[in-house]
């Protein structure tokens, strides 16, 4: 700090602002040159008065183009990091025109800078170009020590991401085999992993609901970003996958749902039992329900003139009919009221709320929107909200047997309940510790304040998207059944596009934004937030990065995640529909780093190239699928993504033209004894071409010689500086083992979880 002392020590401000000769020229001289190059920037880093042409503007009658020439750009690498103006000691740079002026630099295409900022040799102002209302560090230049810090945290090169985008680079798969110590702030990003929906009893089948992550992908995240005892969130938990299997894997769950079905499934699933008691009680539900079955007009108008029936909760306006009643023919309704009936009358509050989910799961067939499923088994159909999202009647609906499928409701639930319950055994807990470890509560992830700052140790979470699900509309037929209150705040709260209550986009946003806020407070530094994105705008992308960047997040990476076949759309719109979802993965650091933007003086078709040859060089090969894929994500990193669909709709002809494709794998990889045309890492290219040669030796029935690898590969590395053999030779020691003293054959790949 000292230096920066006498940087200015010399200086009358006060005097500044008096005399009239101190100019734009001399703020530049005077005040922002040393404050660059004490910031770390170089000549090479600076770009003075580059030309931009306005996209917009126009002057004259032969409409000859407007020029933007920002004193700074300010380049780190390849991409700009800001625009930094000069004015004149009397000119505002805080609520004043200048500031759209610099503004229109930053978010020039030739720039598309994070920040801009402003110096009239009096004050400094920084801004983020997705929000110029206020500055995000604003000081005056004679106080610059007291800012000095928060200054160089945000604009010296040390604060920016660049090259992350398009550098692929080498990864040594021992590496968390190697792992002695676990490392919360440089934990890997895990890679796709294969789906397995039906292989968990506490999850497949219970209750069905509105979208579900997939167990073993959150189970994945989960062991790999925290570690046993561990505080897990999720504010959108939906029905508790995430809880789940954050309480099967050793560590403590919180989960809340602003949706009453979401806690009543949750609660009524962990709640442990006596599984003898709950045999009994079934037993004696069943028995009784069988003897006052409504089989005829009368005990069915018998039944509902003396039952209790669901609440009249008026449905959306793109329901077939009116209220919840209505979805219910007066059979159904009086076999419903007379089961409820009868598991209320169960005295163990337990045993009677796991009935009670039972009772729920079963509304779901019993109702006029069930219909059977194409080419599927009796009682393999769908109710319309969870197949079309909205409440449509049937045309031809399923009426099925009620002890038959309540028999069947009883054996999921118990078998989840069981399965959770073995797990807590097996690591030597008691099972009373589940709902000890596990707090569920209804609420909004707007407001986390019954949470300490820095309290959680992990959030992975599944927020809503858009106008695609109405959850508290959609909930309406079973909330209805089980008496669960659904009030005008908690519709005020939910974060939805749309829905009966017509919420804007705007709306929607700023309860997102308010939600990644708390998730900042509560989680700790050097921890992990994952985020899954399943939304179709690139807007709502930006939404998340941004205002996660805002909170101090720093953005790692997205990774693509597969939820099932490539839709016809995805097949339509390779670069506007994903196969999946991401899931992308912020840490909470001290001193984040925001995201540069790809400078578009690149050609496309090189950043296109650069972003295959990577994939294919780190997968050792790819699919059209996987590049696609990994094109969206880089055109949304980079913000190129509306250029990406205009100049290639249809990658494949490029692809056969410059990549060998194998149809057994339909995979894409590099012409046999070519060169890789773009940069990749060399310990990358290393890896790769070793493998080939490897494999090729293994088929063949040869080991070959540590000197005969070189040969063989050497001619194909020489693209970019030459590696030493020692760098040959350490990728090779990953992959494989000596077969004797001068010989190598590739390592046996040991089973996994996954084979």
């Amino acid at each position: 700090m000292e230096f920066k002392k006498m940087l200015f020590n010399n200086l009358n401000f006060e005097k500044i602002v008096s005399n009239t000769d101190f100019k734009e020229a001399d703020v530049r001289a005077v005040i922002i040159d040393p404050i660059l190059k004490e910031l770390g920037f170089t000549y090479e880093n600076i770009l003075r008065e580059k030309t931009l042409q306005s996209p917009f503007l126009k002057t004259g009658s032969k409409k000859r183009p407007v020029n933007l020439i920002p004193d700074y750009a300010i380049k780190v690498d390849n991409s700009f990091a800001f625009v930094l103006d000069a004015k004149a000691p009397r000119q505002k740079i805080v609520n004043d025109d200048n500031v759209e002026q610099v503004y229109s630099y930053a978010t020039h295409p030739e720039i598309r800078s994070y920040y801009f900022a402003l110096c009239n040799g009096i004050e400094f102002a920084c801004y983020r170009t997705t929000d110029t209302a206020e500055p995000i560090l604003y000081f005056r230049v004679s106080e610059i020590d007291s800012y000095w810090q928060q200054l160089q945290k945000t604009l010296s090169p040390n604060s920016f991401q660049s090259g992350k985008t398009f550098t692929y680079s080498y990864d040594n798969n021992d590496t968390r085999e190697k792992e002695t110590e676990f490392d919360y702030l440089n934990r890997p990003l895990l890679k796709e992993i294969p789906v397995k929906k039906q292989q968990a009893r506490r999850h497949f089948g219970v209750h069905g609901y509105f979208t579900r992550q997939a167990w073993n992908v959150v189970a994945e995240y989960i062991k790999n970003f925290s570690k046993p005892g561990d505080i897990v969130l999720d504010p959108f938990g939906g029905t508790g996958v995430t809880a789940i299997e954050a309480l099967v894997n050793n560590r403590k769950a919180i989960s809340l749902d602003i949706n009453p079905l979401s806690i009543f499934i949750m609660q009524s699933l962990l709640i442990p039992v006596k599984f003898p008691k709950l045999a009994e009680a079934y037993e004696s539900v069943c028995k009784e329900y069988i003897k006052k079955e409504p089989k005829t007009k009368e005990k069915i108008k018998e039944i509902l003139n003396n039952y209790p029936l669901p609440k009249e909760i008026v449905l959306p306006k793109n329901a077939d009919v009116e209220f919840v009643t209505e979805l219910f023919s007066d059979k159904q309704m009086a076999q419903l009221a007379l089961l409820k009936a009868i598991i209320k009358k169960e005295k163990d509050v337990d045993v009677r709320a796991t009935l009670l989910l039972m009772f729920s799961g079963l509304v779901t067939k019993i109702n006029l929107t069930y219909h059977q499923s194409a080419n599927r088994s009796e009682g393999r159909g769908n109710a319309s909200a969870f197949q079309y999202y909205r409440y449509r009647l049937a045309h031809n609906p399923v009426f099925v047997d009620v002890v038959k499928y309540f028999n069947s409701r009883y054996k999921k639930v118990r078998n989840a309940k069981k399965d959770i319950e073995e797990i807590y055994l097996i690591n030597q807990k008691a099972v009373t510790n589940i709902t000890n470890e596990a707090q569920i509560f209804k609420g909004t992830a707007t407001n986390l304040s019954f949470l300490n700052d820095e309290s959680i140790d992990y959030i992975y979470t599944d927020p809503p998207y858009g106008k695609k699900i109405p959850y508290l509309d959609l909930s309406a037929m079973w909330n209805a059944w089980l008496d669960l209150d659904v009030t005008e705040e908690d519709y005020k709260l939910e974060a939805i596009e749309g829905g009966s209550k017509d919420k804007s986009k705007n709306e929607y946003n700023n309860l997102i934004a308010k939600s990644i806020q708390e998730m900042y407070r509560v989680l700790k530094f050097d921890r992990w937030l994952s985020f899954v994105f399943a939304h179709k705008d690139p807007e709502f992308w930006h939404l998340i990065i941004d205002t996660c960047e805002k909170c101090g997040f720093e953005y790692i990476g997205a990774v693509p995640q597969k939820n099932g076949q490539t839709s016809f759309k995805k097949r339509q719109h390779p670069f506007t529909v994903l196969s999946g979802q991401l899931i992308i993965n912020f840490r909470k650091t001290r001193n984040p780093k925001a995201i540069l933007k790809a400078n578009l003086g690149m050609d496309i078709g090189e950043i296109v190239m650069q972003v295959i040859e990577g994939l294919i060089a780190k997968d050792e090969g790819a699919t059209l699928e996987q590049i696609n894929d990994e094109l969206i994500i880089k055109g949304l990193e980079l913000g190129f993504l509306d250029l990406l669909k205009k100049e290639y709709t249809d990658l494949t002809p490029l692809l056969l033209e410059k990549f060998d494709f194998d149809p057994k794998t339909e995979k894409y990889s590099i012409k046999k004894d070519t060169k890789f045309q773009t940069h990749i890492d060399e310990r990358l290219r290393i890896n790769f071409y070793l493998l080939s040669y490897m494999r090729r030796m293994e088929r063949e029935g040869h080991n070959p010689s540590f000197n005969n690898i070189v040969l063989n590969i050497l001619p194909l590395l020489k693209n970019g500086r030459t590696p030493e053999d020692q760098t040959i030779l350490s990728v090779l020691k990953d992959i494989a083992e000596r077969a004797d003293d001068d010989s190598w054959r590739l390592k046996k790949l040991e089973r996994t979880l996954f084979d």
